[in-house]
């Protein structure tokens, strides 16, 4: 299976959403919570291309972006061959 990291906010309904499609596709992720963590969420942003909103999604180090591009992503029929690649 791919590496997942997910940026995430514990209250964060997109950050809810994107947990759950990742964990409907039995895709293990790493969680990284940067909610009053300034440093972490500074570190979110510079790998995420200077976004600075959760959720921020990577793929074996490849950002995928938030939650829409993350189910926009499986709509279009990319994200499980990302979720395999790592297989």
């Amino acid at each position: 299976m791919a590496r997942i990291e997910i940026y995430t906010t514990p209250t964060c309904p997109y950050c809810i959403a994107a947990k759950r499609l990742l964990t409907q596709k039995g895709a293990a992720f790493e969680e990284i919570n940067v909610a009053g963590d300034p440093a972490g969420r500074q570190a979110m942003s510079e790998r995420a291309n200077g976004r600075t909103t959760v959720p921020q999604i990577f793929i074996d180090g490849k950002h995928v972006g938030g939650c829409d591009d993350l189910h926009a992503l499986d709509s279009e029929g990319g994200l499980d061959p990302l979720l395999a690649a790592g297989a």
